[in-house]
């Protein structure tokens, strides 16, 4: 597995390199985000852990850029711990969030977490599901809006992918995360608000009107079957 580590904190991204180099794990490092950008284009990563301030471009911007042309998991650092910040990395494409300071092992755990869920999906056969105009591949990963294909992150697809697959079934904010994120998970709840909100810009043909992805008031979401 190839990981990518990028943080203006050189020292810091010496320990985060050793430490999962110690894991088995083959590792990259950079400094700035534009570097990150270039590096992910062409490096064939499993994974990026993204620092949110840096210079030349900040991990946001970063994160968002990647985005244009990877799914790869993306798992951001922050010094800040208040849950909008978090909220706003999940609506630049993040698919997990740590705050400085942070437990090495910690960081450990959340990445054998990423990469685990990439090898079971990898390992399970694949399925095509149709909702409406929306098309899933549950193996290679491909989402279509019609006859386009759709760039969804690592959580976005695993969210609609458990949707699609229990048409009509309603599932609340905290299932959700307790399925997609997993228990240990300890971020903000808005955090499905946003990946629902994101999925519907990307495969409702109207987001503010949405036929597929619904919302059970007062309860939660699911697939209109």
């Amino acid at each position: 597995m190839k990981i990518l580590v990028v943080d203006d904190e050189k020292l810091l991204v010496k320990g985060i390199k050793f430490n999962l180099e110690n894991e088995g794990y083959q590792v990259d490092v950079a400094y700035d985000g534009l570097e990150a950008v270039e590096l992910a284009r062409n490096g064939g990563y499993d994974l990026i852990i993204l620092d949110v301030m840096m210079p030349e471009l900040d991990g946001l911007g970063a994160c968002m850029r990647i985005r244009e042309f990877s799914t790869v998991p993306i798992i951001m650092l922050t010094a800040r711990s208040e849950d909008m910040d978090k909220v706003i990395g999940f609506e630049y494409g993040a698919d997990d969030y740590i705050t400085k300071p942070f437990n090495i092992l910690e960081l450990k755990a959340r990445v054998r977490a990423l990469l685990r869920r990439s090898v079971l999906v990898s390992n399970v056969a694949g399925v095509v599901m149709n909702v409406g105009h929306i098309m899933i591949d549950t193996e290679k990963r491909i989402a279509k809006k019609g006859e386009e294909t759709v760039e969804l992150t690592v959580k976005e697809f695993d969210v609609f992918e458990l949707l699609a697959k229990n048409p009509g079934r309603v599932y609340s904010r905290e299932t959700l995360l307790n399925i997609v994120w997993g228990y240990e998970y300890q971020g903000d709840i808005r955090t499905v608000d946003v990946h629902i909100r994101r999925l519907r810009e990307k495969l409702e043909e109207n987001p503010a009107e949405p036929e597929y992805i619904m919302t059970k008031w007062g309860v939660g979401y699911y697939i209109k079957g």
